[in-house]
């Protein structure tokens, strides 16, 4: 009986291991790198095991024949394998892909440099605009320190890799302001209109960006506004140069909101007691006010409207640059209105919605007289009729209504595809003395993008936009292609490619209708790398412009236009931040190189434009005292000599160089600081900032250029109206406590 006991268990135990295999292998990612941690089990069996920290894996199955493996990772995609059990041992290795997500995977950085809430790739946001030596809250002032951006001071504008500032197109909330800045005044660069303590995200592409955009020969700066706030508020300004107040209200269900703003400016005591070079009779004046409203939908969109309007005066005389006894007087009476409307919606199945309207005018009255020692108009006749034009008036208007809808639909992880229209009506009747130009444009474009993760270390973004102009009557097609490849822990290589349209503009508009878009063409690669506190990149490129406007004279005050000209730019820039090395001290350095030609207006060949400086640099200081509640912040950037050239035209009508040379370098040494006396005080209800800021604390004589006279015999050194700038400032809140936001951002 033992025997037949003994027997019998040593076939079952014989049996058993001839009918388990054994499966084992090794679980990889697409690297070829070890997952840990990975589940591995049959379909519909309790047989599998969990991978070691090398990734390896080993269970033993009696199943057989035709069977299905599953594979299970936290961070990778599901993965089914299909085996066959038919032997007693089954080796297997396995590659899973990784999931995409918003904290691992890569981002496209090349161009674009991102700020705000934004949590990749974060640069500046709307305190560090504030707080940038120099800037005085400029949005525009404060790019300026990023590398691809010129040191331009006598017009307003980003000047980016080559382009002149109207390449340049700022969007907020999806859709294009008209308008950015204040108007124009010869040789001063006027601010722009907006605070950027509006806006939540910035995001400045110096080259390479979406199909949602166009219109833009260079660059973008979108910014996005804010949402709901924190709690209501109440705000106060006060300085020697604006005062101003404003409040925003939140519900009590923290569902809506709305606000509204006041500011005047009046320069007449800062002007007492700062010298002006020109002689204002008519000083600088600024009225604004903004309001908006906010809600939150039930489905967690967002409706925002926006409003602000305008209006400023100045008026300014400098000597004749072609006689020692007359003036030059300019005048300017601006209005300016402009609204958004913009409605943000979620919707079924992971579509997405954004809609966009928006509506603004502005009128400019401008007058410009020759006058005389007591200030009184001169006219010419016939024997000086070269003077005549130095008097005229300028009755302007520039109205744009917009309306846009993008839809946005997720494909799985991070990937998604989006599409849209827009449709632009743009009026602009011009009044130059008693002659009227008229111009009414219908701008309509359709686009479409998808981004494409492949893994969280590939990633693309694909995409094409069609547009159409009634007043020129021409169309274009501008495909838009960029990759990303992570290359290491929180690094990553970009490329971008895509081609850009621009309308000419409204002057040369004015002058003939018979005109195409212009072109450029755009090659970026970027290097970033990208930590908490840390951030490095350093980003390659180059431009080829094609179809740019020309001018064609017939004599020195008659001309025609054509799409005869072109050019390049090609450069290198760097950018380094850097929040951990030194406790409480925030700093960046930027540095661009550019080689840059272009023929178009009345260059009479490719030359290196006027605006263009071969090196600029700037490094940006930030230190916050915590002990005393105080920061102290320095700017200082540099910019190698810019070119000048005095245009002469032939007795063949044509346009030859009768002088040329260079300005000296670009110096400018900035600094401000803020003291915070409410810090702590966690019950108080009034929260205070004090503020003072000086630019070029140096007194460097800065030279953007020359201006000529009619026969080329004088020329005169553009500069700023004042060596020195000051403020001085006291802002004040309640219900909010700003402070704690300017510690947080330094820290």
């Amino acid at each position: 009986m033992r025997k037949i006991i003994a027997f019998l268990a040593l076939v079952a135990i014989h049996h058993g291991l001839w009918a388990q295999t054994i499966v084992s292998g090794k679980i990889k990612d697409g690297k070829g790198r070890p997952v840990p941690g990975a589940s591995i089990a049959l379909k519909n069996t309790y047989d599998g095991a969990t991978s070691d920290s090398t990734g390896h894996y080993k269970f033993s199955t009696t199943e057989k024949g035709a069977q299905t493996l599953l594979i299970t990772s936290v961070g990778y995609k599901f993965s089914e394998q299909s085996i066959e059990l038919k032997s007693a041992e089954l080796h297997l290795d396995i590659i899973l892909k990784e999931e995409p997500n918003e904290l691992k995977a890569v981002t496209i950085t090349a161009g674009s440099f991102e700020a705000g809430d934004s949590k990749r790739g974060a640069v500046m946001s709307s305190l560090d605009i504030a707080t940038t030596a120099g800037s005085n809250a400029d949005i525009t002032t404060a790019l300026k320190t990023l590398p691809g951006t010129q040191q331009v001071g006598e017009q307003e504008g980003l000047f980016v890799r080559g382009g002149a500032g109207y390449e340049t197109k700022q969007y907020i909330d999806g859709t294009v302001v008209n308008n950015p800045y204040f108007t124009s005044v010869p040789d001063i660069a006027t601010r722009g209109r907006f605070s950027p303590f509006l806006f939540k995200g910035t995001v400045f592409s110096t080259g390479g960006y979406s199909a949602q955009y166009g219109q833009a020969l260079s660059s973008v700066l979108l910014l996005e506004s804010i949402d709901l706030p924190e709690k209501s508020e109440i705000d106060a300004s006060v300085s020697p140069l604006v005062v101003g107040a404003g409040t925003q209200q939140l519900s009590k269900d923290k569902k809506s909101s709305w606000g509204i703003t006041y500011n005047y400016v009046n320069v007449g005591l800062y002007f007492n007691i700062v010298k002006q070079t020109p002689d204002y009779f008519k000083l600088p004046q600024v009225h604004s006010g903004d309001a908006n409203f906010r809600i939150k939908t039930k489905s967690g969109g967002m409706i925002k409207y926006y409003t602000t309007f305008g209006y400023n005066q100045l008026g300014l005389r400098r000597p004749d640059i072609d006689s020692t006894y007359f003036k030059n007087a300019f005048s300017v009476i601006n209005h300016n209105w402009y609204n958004n409307l913009s409605w943000k919606e979620y919707l079924s199945n992971g579509w997405k919605m954004n809609l966009g309207l928006s509506y603004s005018t502005n009128r400019d009255n401008i007058q410009q007289q020759l006058q005389d020692q007591n200030n009184r108009p001169k006219q010419f006749g016939d024997s000086a009729y070269w003077m005549q034009y130095k008097n005229f008036t300028l009755d302007s208007r520039q109205d744009l209504a917009q309306a846009k809808a993008v839809f946005e639909k997720k494909l799985g992880g991070l990937s998604a595809i989006r599409f849209g229209a827009e449709y632009w009506y743009a009026y602009s009747p011009a009044t130059y003395n008693d002659t009227l130009h008229k111009l009414i444009d219908n701008y309509t474009s359709v686009f479409a993008e998808s981004d494409i993760y492949i893994t969280n270390d590939l990633a693309a973004k694909i995409g094409a936009r069609f547009e159409h102009s009634s007043i020129i009557n021409k169309s274009d097609v501008a495909p838009r292609v960029s990759l990303a490849y992570k290359t290491g822990k929180d690094a990553q290589v970009s490329l971008a490619y895509g081609i850009f349209y621009q309308k000419p503009e409204n002057q040369q508009l004015s002058y003939s209708t018979n005109l195409g878009y212009t072109k450029a063409t755009h090659y970026i690669i970027n290097y970033q790398k990208l930590t908490k506190d840390r951030i490095f990149r350093v980003e390659a490129y180059y431009k080829k412009y094609d179809a740019l406007v020309r001018t064609i004279p017939y004599s020195y005050f008659y001309a025609t236009y054509d799409n005869g000209g072109n050019g390049y730019a090609k450069g290198i820039e760097l950018f380094w931040r850097d929040k951990k090395t030194f406790k409480n001290f925030d700093y960046w350095i930027s540095y661009s190189y550019i080689d840059t030609k272009r023929e178009y207006l009345n260059y009479p060949t490719q030359l290196m434009p006027n605006y263009a400086a071969t090196h600029t640099a700037s490094i940006v200081m930030k230190r916050f005292v915590t002990d005393i509640k105080a920061g102290f912040n320095f700017t200082y950037s540099y910019a190698t000599g810019r070119p000048y050239y005095n245009f002469q035209i032939n007795n063949n009508s044509k346009y030859y160089i009768a002088d040329q040379g260079m300005t000296k370098d670009y110096h400018s040494l900035n600094f401000s600081a803020e003291y915070l006396p409410s810090l702590g005080k966690k019950n108080a209800k009034t929260f205070i900032v004090l503020f003072a800021s000086m630019t070029n604390v140096l007194g460097y004589n800065l030279v953007y250029g020359y201006n000529y006279s009619f026969s080329g015999q004088i020329k005169e050194p553009i500069t700023p109206p004042a060596k020195r700038f000051y403020f001085i400032g006291c802002f004040l809140s309640w219900g909010v406590d700003r402070s704690e936001d300017a510690i947080n951002n330094n820290l």
